[in-house]
């Protein structure tokens, strides 16, 4: 034998067997640090660039409070279908053939869900639900089937999720069978909040256990990343809105301003989201020994509001541009207002829970206020519906310039240079803040 070869029962021959497994291993293999986006994610995301418009172009056509109830479960629907593919992409490895094709297998029963959205509650109903369980329960199913050598904590992690949606799947099934609209609604909301409740439950299901934050070792990264090109999707329904209402038009003066409202409006979305909240969000919990546990909080459900405030913003964003020369009307007030309502909450939460100090940005609660009096200034003294517009992105515009301030050199700071004296206390109370996030940061 070669003096440097490794000894039968060694170090080296324990070397080898873990490089071995290594590369056999499905999982990415990330340790909790970064792990790049696919793409083969983005390829999927496509389906539900589809599914988000479809869920626009329904709510738009069913502008009534039954026609809101029934987008908001198939919004929940489809955003868990995502997430949840989401967080199986982050553990295993999409490189791997069988990984890659249960992404494919997933994107396809997506697809199909979101070809039924316009008729989910219709003729399609059966349609909606079959794809749906197929998406959930067989990604699942076959992730705890692929996670099989992957260690036994990982593979009842899966076996728990599994569990939990064939919880929800009799609910599904009998709401896609019911003919009556309404038994439908109420028997899909109960399936999404047995789904819903499953991670803060930590999937506890009998016989199984309850899962463990180490179950849920997550790339934070890739997490926040994954949350923030969903966002973009959504926004990108508003552009896209935005420029076939005016393909065909003439280009008058009122229909040009009100082109350029709407897409100043998402503009500016993009802007309070991305220019800090997303970058804290992603510094947040790529160095938490938790990654899991926020990720759950802050990625999986406090991003839900975000996206859909965006989507219901398209929707208003579309009937400004058909009545923009019209009174306002109480669908306009609540599209567009109640759209940008949702999103400042979710993205106040947001920026709170990513933030050390745990503060509701002050900015975020002055726009939720401002917004909720011009829409009941507008719904009992009623202005045009471009100046409702205008001046709900007014208050966006001036939260942008207000965080923008506060994150890039302060708003004491500047005024100290302008020579404006500055409240003591608030002064003291500001010191203590920064002294509390330093301490935090060592």
């Amino acid at each position: 034998m070669p003096p440097d070869a490794p000894r039968p029962g060694g170090i080296g021959a324990a070397v080898a067997a873990a490089e071995r497994r290594a590369r056999e291993s499905l999982l990415r293999g990330h340790g909790g640090g970064h792990a790049p986006v696919s793409y083969l994610e983005l390829f999927f995301d496509l389906v539900f660039v589809f599914a988000i418009t479809q869920l626009s172009h329904t709510l738009h056509h069913h502008l009534s409070w039954h026609g809101f109830a029934e987008a908001l479960v198939m919004f929940l629907a489809v955003w868990w279908g995502w997430i949840y593919t989401t967080w199986v992409a982050n553990w295993a490895n999409p490189d791997r053939l069988p990984v890659r094709l249960l992404l494919l297998a997933v994107m396809l029963a997506s697809l199909l869900m979101a070809v039924a959205i316009p008729e989910a509650f219709g003729r399609h109903g059966l349609v909606f639900a079959g794809a749906y369980m197929a998406l959930q329960l067989g990604r699942s199913a076959w992730t705890t089937w692929i996670f099989r050598r992957e260690g036994a904590d990982r593979m009842r992690n899966m076996a728990r999720i599994t569990a939990w949606f064939c919880l929800s799947a009799p609910l599904w099934l009998a709401g896609g069978l019911s003919a009556d609209a309404d038994q439908r609604l109420v028997l899909w909301a109960a399936a999404l909040a047995i789904e819903y409740a499953g991670p803060w439950q930590m999937f506890r299901f009998p016989g199984l256990g309850r899962s463990k934050g180490s179950d849920w070792d997550i790339s934070g990264s890739h997490m926040a990343e994954r949350c923030a090109l969903f966002v973009i999707i959504a926004l990108g329904e508003g552009i896209v809105v935005t420029g076939a209402a005016v393909a065909d038009a003439p280009l008058e003066p009122g229909l040009t301003t009100a082109f350029v409202t709407a897409f100043v409006g998402s503009a500016l979305m993009w802007w309070l989201y991305f220019d800090m909240g997303a970058q804290r969000g992603a510094q947040f919990i790529s160095g938490h020994a938790q990654a899991g546990r926020v990720a759950r909080n802050a990625f999986t459900y406090l991003h839900m509001p975000i996206v859909l405030g965006v989507v219901i913003g398209a929707v208003g964003d579309a009937l400004l541009l058909e009545q923009w020369n019209r009174p306002v009307s109480p669908a306009m007030v609540a599209t567009n207002a109640g759209g940008l309502l949702l999103f400042m909450g979710g993205l106040g939460l947001f920026k709170r829970f990513s933030n050390p100090i745990g503060n509701f940005p002050l900015s975020h609660g002055v726009a939720m206020t401002a917004l909720n009096l011009i829409a009941l200034a507008a719904l009992r003294w009623p202005v045009s519906t471009l100046d409702f517009a205008l001046r709900c992105v007014a208050v966006l515009l001036v939260t942008a310039v207000w965080e923008w301030v506060s994150y890039h050199g302060g708003w004491m700071e500047r005024l100290e240079r302008l020579g404006v004296p500055y409240p003591r206390r608030v002064r003291e109370r500001f010191e203590r803040r920064r002294a509390e996030i330093e301490a935090q940061r060592r």
